[in-house]
């Protein structure tokens, strides 16, 4: 399982990220600012780092320039409000591997971070993912259903891998709704009922099964 370092002094966008990538299969630790998230990234531990750069002490970028001075060539991927063009190209420039502006995406930056990991480190397919004749191509973004070509939305696409990263397992809505359409989520909204409806429509309803009471999974067997 692999370690993933947050350092993140927001205490919503750090929980969220960890609740995230721990129901992916990760193990995630959250540093709160600059100082203990250097201390934590050179002790090794960690096959990858999700770096804020607006901390409460050290600056983010400070903080991938002492790892990088150290020779440390862990995987960062910035995780910050700062948008601009001139930001993003210092990131890239300290040594960051990706940058990602908020508001974002789970679904976007856990593509990513399993981009930049090895492809065996967390037993993922980084290139598709296949259960019972249904097919995704992560890359490409394209679907199939028993070798048909089905087009998807960018969000059902979304909504379709997660379902089929933990075939069998049952997802509820609060986790469909913060891994699809980010941490702004309201908990209230039936958007995934209405998201699953239209998986069922078009990539086969059988496929999809209501666990009353608490979500939805993909069937195992059909």
């Amino acid at each position: 399982m692999s370690r993933i370092l947050i350092i993140e002094d927001e205490d919503r966008i750090s929980g969220f990220v960890a609740k995230g990538l721990r129901a992916a299969g990760f193990q995630p630790a959250i540093a709160e600012t600059g100082a203990e998230g250097l201390h934590l990234a050179r002790t090794g531990d960690f096959e990858l780092v999700v770096l804020d750069l607006g901390l409460p002490d050290v600056d983010g970028f400070e903080v991938l320039r002492q790892l990088r001075a150290a020779r440390n060539d862990v995987p960062v991927i910035i995780l910050t409000a700062r948008s601009s063009v001139d930001d993003t190209v210092a990131g890239l420039d300290s040594g960051a591997d990706d940058y990602m502006s908020k508001p974002f995406r789970f679904e976007e930056l856990l593509a990513r971070v399993r981009r930049r990991l090895k492809p065996d480190a967390n037993g993922a397919d980084l290139n598709g993912l296949e259960h019972n004749g249904l097919a995704l191509d992560l890359r490409g973004r394209r679907a199939t259903v028993e070798g048909r070509a089905v087009d998807l939305s960018a969000r059902e696409f979304a909504l379709a891998e997660a379902f089929l990263r933990n075939p069998g397992q049952v997802l509820s809505r609060e986790q469909l709704l913060s891994r699809v359409w980010g941490y702004d989520f309201d908990p209230s909204s039936n958007v995934v009922d209405v998201y699953v409806r239209y998986l069922r429509n078009k990539l086969g309803a059988d496929r999809f099964e209501t666990v009353r009471g608490i979500g939805y999974r993909l069937a195992v067997s059909r």
